[in-house]
């Protein structure tokens, strides 16, 4: 029930507390914006409540438990390993409980004020807040918009969040289940269906498209893809649900000529932005059809005053993405000349092994030129990857080939999540093969295999065999 309305203004009004919302709520305020951020749910946003936080604890907890279990290869026998997932996901309530509760103490550190509700458009400055208690409107000078996605629902399998569940769900399971089903071969399907099998479950991944990791550099995804079936991982491509069946706790799924039952299904088939309840129409921005709002460099939509960021503008949906275009928002709204650059955002995917990428993939950098070098090392020939027993993986350098202008680093192995910084920063300071070959790397350190593939890509490998010419 809703009593009463009242009227407030604010300097700056976020919409959305997530890693986007919340950082570009600090930033303004650093800068002396009295800045209002409205949230619906709870600050953190996806990422840290539901989503890349707690399935990285899930994920963590998973390869650790592999790991003891497969100890004996490497001189350590341990006796009746269990895992108790009731333990498991108070660790990761204790991990998400710590880091949102800090988002709250930075709001008040920062003198960020937070209101609780669901934001709506009234006009081109104005938005209405409604909260179960009462409903107020603002006026503002500036706004970001910052308020994610969500799961693209499958009408044949709507999610009950007991036997079909979304990744939300599957991720608070208290149950290792016998069968889990993925519906999408996607990063997050891959990603948590990995977890799930080394937990103990018989996983089958159901993908719609010709191969796995839609979108993600082809020669990376092929070591992803003989990991899965070492594993075990039954995984179906092509592949189109006929028939869909959930009874008791059971689900049944036709696949083709196929017929295959799980207790547990996974639906993750992409994501959607939050924009259909903004009432975007008032404030005069037009999102596009699939409702994404464009924006420009200054991430500022059709309403100049209006910035928009993160899941809901163009481009691929991360969390760092969300951050630092929420720096660049805050700047820009207030008076500073920022701008934001893409060339240089990394993206990672929490496999087995893991990929992470930043720039251009071969294939993308020879549609633009014929001018370009490729240099691989595989972490086989790594020390520090050897001696830690996941040598599975490999290092790639894209460059330019006449001025050795790096173009792009992509990583297959393990780490790969922590050593694509150093591709990052390479591409944003503007180095050449020749800067990272140059850099002296500690030994024996994963990070090496970046500098060996860049030695390879200028014709002096060190520990690799030379490259033949044609």
């Amino acid at each position: 029930m809703v009593v009463g309305e009242f009227t407030e203004t604010a300097d700056l009004l976020i919409i959305g507390g997530g890693p986007g919302g919340y950082v570009a709520a600090i930033r303004a305020a650093q800068l002396g914006q009295q800045v209002t951020l409205v949230e619906r749910e709870s600050l953190g946003g996806i990422c840290l409540n539901v989503g890349c936080i707690p399935s990285k604890a899930l994920i963590s907890v998973a390869d650790e438990f592999h790991r003891i279990s497969g100890a004996a290869s490497r001189g350590i026998r341990v006796v009746d390993a269990a895992l108790d997932m009731n333990q498991v996901q108070e660790f990761k309530r204790g991990v998400v409980s710590r880091l949102t509760g800090g988002v709250g103490q930075l709001m008040k550190a920062n003198r960020v004020t937070v209101v609780k509700g669901e934001a709506r458009f009234v006009g081109d400055h104005q938005v209405r807040v409604v909260s179960d208690y009462e409903s107020k409107k603002f006026e503002f000078r500036h706004a970001i918009v910052a308020t994610g996605s969500r799961p693209r629902p499958l009408l044949a399998l709507p999610v009950d969040g007991s036997v079909v569940m979304g990744s939300t769900e599957l991720l608070a399971l208290g149950r290792v289940p016998n069968h889990l089903i993925v519906v999408g071969g996607g990063y997050i399907g891959l990603e948590l269906g990995t977890a799930f099998r080394k937990f103990g479950s018989r996983v089958t991944v159901v993908e719609a498209t010709d191969r796995l990791l839609p979108g993600t550099d082809p020669m990376l995804v092929r070591l992803v893809a003989r990991r899965l079936q070492q594993m075990g991982v039954t995984v179906h491509l092509r592949a189109a649900i006929t028939q869909a069946k959930v009874e008791g706790k059971m689900a049944t799924l036709t696949i083709g000529d196929e017929v295959v039952t799980g207790d547990a299904v996974l639906v993750t088939v992409g994501r959607i932005p939050n924009t259909d309840t903004l009432d975007l129409v008032e404030a005069g921005i037009t999102p596009d059809n699939q409702g994404f709002i464009p924006v420009d460099e200054k991430l500022r939509t059709g309403n100049q005053d209006v910035a928009a960021i993160g899941d809901i503008t163009p481009g691929p949906m991360l969390a760092h993405k969300a951050s630092y275009q929420g720096k660049v928002a805050a700047e820009s709204l207030s008076g500073l000349p920022s701008a934001a650059d893409a060339s240089a955002i990394p993206a990672v995917i929490f496999t087995d092994p893991e990929i992470a990428s930043v720039g251009l993939t071969e294939a993308e950098a020879r549609q633009r030129s014929d001018d370009v070098i490729v240099g691989r090392f595989p972490f086989q020939a790594n020390g520090r990857a050897l001696s830690i027993g996941q040598s599975m993986g490999e290092a790639v350098v894209v460059a330019e080939e006449s001025s050795g202008q790096l173009l792009g680093v992509h990583v297959v192995g393990p780490e790969a999540s922590n050593l694509i910084a150093e591709g990052t920063l390479a591409l944003e300071m503007g180095a050449t093969l020749e800067d990272l070959a140059l850099t002296i790397h500690a030994h024996p350190t994963l990070s090496e295999t970046v500098i060996e593939a860049a030695e390879a890509a200028l014709g002096r490998p060190i520990h690799t065999a030379p490259r033949r010419k044609a």
